[in-house]
């Protein structure tokens, strides 16, 4: 998805998904979408606190961040708007390769047939949640703790959540 951030108070969702994919034809055209944005997240061991050493009263916990927007969405076929989403799409997920590929790199008839299998959306933004639980409620010692521990463990999303950890102390 991208956001056209001039189209609406909150801006705009813009995407495609499937043509297979059931969700666009059993959708409700008065309902709201939702799109969950996951960032990252790890399993935190009350081990790596502090505060188990000194009074055992931890638990496990999971830290993450995520974001829910919704609002109205509308899909659409036409292929003129979904070939103009695919080659925004495209510009900015190619943007950091060395040879960036582009739309028109492929025989366009190709694209026309592959532009037939997907099903385009907007979805204007009516409301943003989003929820961020790096153990801010933590002593300083635990949050070093768990950082140290996430950083050697190095699992996954480990280093990621370390550094939202570390970017966020009181």
């Amino acid at each position: 998805m991208l956001i056209d951030r001039s189209r609406g108070e909150r801006g705009t969702l813009f995407g495609h998904v499937a043509k297979g994919n059931s969700q666009w034809r059993e959708s409700r055209q008065d309902a709201d979408g939702l799109a969950v944005f996951l960032g990252p997240d790890a399993y935190i061991s009350p081990s790596w606190y502090q505060t188990k050493r000194e009074t055992g009263k931890v638990v496990p916990t999971w830290n993450y961040a995520a974001i829910h927007v919704r609002g109205p969405v509308a899909f659409f076929e036409d292929s003129e708007r979904l070939r103009d989403v695919v080659t925004k799409l495209t510009r900015h997920h190619e943007a950091d390769s060395k040879e960036p590929w582009q739309v028109t790199d492929a025989p366009a008839g190709y694209i026309s047939d592959q532009l037939k299998l997907i099903v385009g959306f907007e979805m204007p933004i009516a409301s943003i949640e989003g929820k961020w639980k790096m153990s801010q409620n933590r002593p300083q010692a635990d949050i070093d703790g768990a950082t140290a521990a996430l950083r050697k463990r190095g699992r996954l999303q480990d280093e990621a959540v370390s550094r939202e950890m570390e970017g966020r102390k009181p």
